[in-house]
């Protein structure tokens, strides 16, 4: 089956443009994160592990540590794990026949400047219950002991998905150079150290397998999950049994798997954000994807192995009302959204007509914000860290981390809409005058 529906055509030299604006501060920024993202996955193992001293070390012992490691010809050595690199490798390649041989449905994305659609096959979910299912009948097979191996080759199994990341980035970029190649707006600079990161073409493909949002929803958001489990799998073996895996654990675990679970249900909806239709495809992508969702957003399930909280009835309902808050703002906001672009609008919500006819929302969530969903976020992303207790503030990174993220998207959005409405975005501004919390920014 085509994965492209085609329409109409302009001359390609019209349609891939040449880039005349950076985002990340350029090339520099561009070489900084790619050096910097990985160098980060890392620190936050060494510095927050029982291998390493504890979440952090003490402070004087860093650099004395640091230099030592440098120092040491086997530590970059250390780093690779050839068993971990092949189960990682492993795992990729069953998401990879999964979408091929699970049923789906194959919807089209919207109209890119080529005036095609591209056709995207829909079965994450079904990825998602055929992993769950597989592993939840090995660890009842074999007991949780059997599932702790990444945890124990957590090092082995970062650099192998860095690897692949790598390894997608250069390819992704040398096929871009192709006759026909559709170029994201934002990736034909020029110049290689940005193209390479921020990705050069739109949507790369190996014959109907988007690359792009196959990486998105399937090997790191799937597997994101199975490292929490190992984590339990972990906390179980030894405290005596699952029975025994704490409250906060087991909070953790609940938020992040419904989050995923959540993700993948509602897989159409990505079609429409703006990194399927705007952004290439490249390291950026590729190692936020692959490698820091799944070795960085489970930092909290990791620190709870041998940091052990039990939190008791009343600071568990308290947690969990906080995620129910965020997730209820960041799923009806999503709807009132999703309701009104496919026309309808069951709550009667107010809308701001532009001159181009585009509509906008201004009452409902929308009216509280211009990005509710992304409040909706943050709530969630405070009641994951806030089970690992006050103990270190190193647990609360993706809190931060994530309201920067969700701020530079906000920015980004809101520059792209300015370019499309003109003053009719200022109008719209008046109307919606707060950013993404309500009464605050």
């Amino acid at each position: 089956m085509s994965s492209v529906t085609k329409a109409k055509s302009e001359p390609l030299a019209d349609l891939n443009p040449r880039t005349t604006s950076y985002e990340f501060l350029g090339p520099p920024g561009a070489f900084l994160i790619s050096f910097g993202v990985p160098f980060m996955t890392y620190l936050l193992y060494f510095g927050c592990s029982e291998t390493s001293g504890g979440c952090p070390p003490s402070l004087p012992s860093i650099p004395d540590r640091l230099v030592a490691a440098l120092s040491d010809k086997t530590f970059l050595v250390s780093l690779w794990d050839t068993e971990a690199s092949l189960m990682y490798l492993a795992w990729y390649a069953f998401c990879v026949v999964a979408w091929a041989v699970l049923p789906g449905d194959w919807i089209e994305g919207v109209t890119m400047r080529t005036g095609e659609k591209k056709k995207y096959k829909i079965n994450a979910f079904s990825t998602f219950l055929l992993a769950m299912g597989i592993s939840s009948g090995y660890i009842l097979r074999n007991g949780p002991e059997s599932f702790t191996f990444i945890y124990k080759k957590w090092i082995g199994f970062v650099t192998a998905s860095l690897v692949m990341s790598l390894v997608q980035a250069f390819y992704v970029y040398a096929s871009s150079f192709r006759p026909g190649a559709l170029l994201a707006l934002g990736g034909n600079s020029g110049n290689f150290i940005y193209d390479w990161y921020i990705g050069r073409e739109l949507n790369p493909s190996i014959g109907s397998l988007d690359i792009k949002s196959f990486n998105e929803l399937r090997p790191g958001l799937i597997l994101w999950v199975l490292v929490n489990i190992s984590m339990v799998c972990e906390q179980a073996v030894r405290r005596g049994g699952f029975a025994n895996v704490t409250d906060s654990m087991w909070l953790v675990l609940a938020f992040q798997t419904w989050y995923v679970a959540d993700g993948l249900y509602n897989e159409p909806a990505i079609f429409t954000t703006m990194d399927i239709t705007t952004d290439g495809f490249g390291f950026m992508l590729a190692v936020g994807d692959l490698c820091w969702v799944p070795f960085v957003y489970t930092l909290q399930a990791r620190y709870l192995v041998f940091n052990q909280i039990e939190l008791g009835p009343l600071r568990t309902a308290g947690v969990l009302g906080l995620n129910l808050l965020g997730y209820y703002i960041f799923r009806d906001a999503n709807g009132e959204k999703n309701d009104f672009r496919n026309g309808r609008n069951p709550k009667n919500l107010k809308y701001f007509t532009t001159s181009t006819g585009s509509r906008l929302l201004t009452s409902g969530w929308w009216g509280r914000s211009r990005h509710p969903n992304y409040f909706g976020d943050l709530l969630m992303a405070l009641a994951w860290s806030l089970p690992t207790g006050f103990e270190t503030p190193i647990t609360y990174f993706y809190v931060v981390y994530f309201a920067v993220l969700l701020v530079h998207r906000q920015r980004r959005d809101d520059e792209n809409c300015e370019k499309k409405y003109g003053e009719d975005w200022e109008t719209y501004k008046k109307l919606v005058p707060y950013r993404i919390i309500p009464y605050v920014y």
